[in-house]
């Protein structure tokens, strides 16, 4: 493999117009060399249109069906089912169950069936489960529904980040990286004003509030998943929007950033143990799973929250929304420059550190007086928390090289770190109301633990490239095999930090 795969090498920027030369073979059979007239600055414009947006939709829908219980919960959820607090938080955790389990199938099945025919199929079936849990009259019935939802929700996430991964450089793929991931701050925001617009339907034929939140979502999903079946791009090599040379172009791109893509390599269950060998993948899922926990108690439980502050349901669902949008802002505004920097770990410690700030404001001041800094403590860690975990998750996936380390460890670090949100289903309790102050506390301690794990991993990706920097041409001679299969452990390859 050749050493322009090293981010320090030979490295290819957007903006150049002509493709560079690489010692490197095409990967398409036939094509002896590489066409020069293909303007990158186009192409990528291309491919943003055709990628980015899809993704985002796609994962809205699925965080906004995955989230809408706590709408669904000031409606009248838990008065109409009989749900306990324990219950209650019951029915968020058994979600997440399968959620964890199907990650790592799920992606595996993502590159078998192709990515357009595997996320539409379960799109379908989220949206239809979501609009059942609005026909529920037991605890049983809606915990069923939550385990099911969990089990076609679980492909999602992971999968969106794994095809991304596989379309940009990674000193590009950062913006896209958290555009697509504030995907749940746009459905944060977008949730609060739909559900605060569907309670009006209160009573409609019979239904209260909450039944309608679930009904009308579900089945707007159903019906933009057999869109979506059309729109969902699969992966660069078999990407009918682009033409033959615009495919050569993007392939060999990403080539010169982390190497051979391996597509066409089927992955079986040594190819899965071969990933966990390297103690970086159980860094990542430390990463994250220290994020999730104040994230979706965040996510579950701020209508709740504002409410205690002493708002009715219908404003506090509206309160509920500019800590989204300014998240999504700030978010960007980081992705931005971490892109222009090249470097990821002090942007995610510090929106990190934001976020902790925000949690701890909530701990300590909590008497009326103050309603609006506490209101405004939840901008501070909704704008810390969700700009802080989309960093650390494209730092992590973009320094996996190759398709199977992206599919397996993308799929670990989501699956792992969503065990997070079992315990952030139990952290609120309402007899905890309206201080929350065991909730806030919890949910620091685990912000620092995710600052810990990114710490932890940007020691081992610097001591790698400083030990493979003194390696010099002293590495050992691979077969063009070997090299395919290495990705990123490969002498060559160097990490981002």
């Amino acid at each position: 493999m050749a050493a322009s795969i090293s981010s320090s090498k030979s490295a290819l920027k957007p903006e150049d117009v002509q493709i560079e030369r690489t010692s490197l073979p095409c990967l398409e059979k036939g094509i002896s060399e590489l066409p020069t007239n293909v303007d990158i600055k186009k192409l990528m414009w291309k491919i943003d249109l055709h990628v980015v947006p899809v993704l985002c939709m796609l994962f809205l829908l699925a965080f906004l069906d995955r989230v809408n219980i706590s709408n669904a919960a000031l409606f009248g959820l838990r008065e109409d089912l009989n749900l306990s607090s324990i219950q209650y938080s019951t029915a968020l955790v058994i979600f997440f169950v399968p959620y964890v389990v199907f990650e790592i199938p799920s992606n595996i099945l993502v590159k078998r069936l192709r990515p357009h025919i595997w996320l539409s199929l379960c799109m379908f079936f989220f949206g239809l489960i979501t609009t059942l849990q609005g026909l529920t009259k037991t605890y049983s019935q809606i915990l069923a529904t939550r385990f099911f939802l969990g089990v076609f929700e679980s492909g999602m996430f992971p999968a969106c980040f794994f095809i991304l991964s596989q379309w940009y450089r990674r000193e590009e793929s950062q913006k896209r990286f958290t555009f697509f991931f504030c995907s749940t701050n746009l459905a944060g925001a977008f949730g609060g004003l739909l559900a605060s617009a569907i309670g009006e339907m209160d009573g409609v034929r019979g239904w209260r509030g909450w039944r309608w939140v679930f009904v009308i979502e579900g089945a707007a999903t159903c019906v933009i998943s057999i869109i979506w079946f059309f729109l969902i791009p699969d992966f660069p090599e078999a990407a009918k929007f682009l033409t033959e040379e615009e495919r050569a172009v993007v392939t060999q791109r990403l080539r010169d950033d982390v190497g051979h893509s391996q597509e066409h390599h089927r992955i079986g269950m040594k190819d899965i143990l071969d990933v966990f060998r390297d103690y970086k993948i159980f860094l990542g899922g430390f990463m994250y799973f220290g994020l999730i926990v104040p994230a979706y108690g965040y996510a579950y439980f701020s209508p709740t929250i504002i409410k205690d502050f002493g708002y009715g349901a219908i404003e506090s669902q509206l309160r509920s929304v500019p800590p989204w949008a300014c998240s999504f802002v700030f978010a960007m505004i980081i992705a931005s420059i971490s892109d222009h920097t090249k470097h990821r770990y002090l942007f995610t410690l510090g929106s990190a550190l934001l976020g902790m700030v925000g949690y701890i404001t909530l701990v300590c001041v909590h008497d009326k007086a103050h309603v609006h800094v506490r209101y405004f403590s939840l901008f501070l860690s909704a704008m810390g928390v969700y700009t802080s975990m989309p960093i650390c998750i494209g730092w992590f996936n973009t320094n996996l090289a190759g398709h199977r380390r992206r599919a397996v460890g993308s799929a670990w670090q989501i699956g792992f770190g969503n065990m997070g949100g079992i315990i952030a289903a139990y952290i609120f309790p309402s007899k905890d109301g309206p201080r929350y102050t065991k909730g806030y506390i919890i949910c620091i301690a685990f912000i620092c633990l995710s600052m810990l794990a990114s710490f932890s991993y940007l020691v081992g990706v610097t001591a790698e490239n400083r030990r493979r920097d003194q390696m010099g041409g002293g590495e050992k001679e691979l077969s063009g095999e070997e090299e395919e299969m290495l990705g990123d452990l490969h002498p060559a390859y160097r990490y981002i930090l």
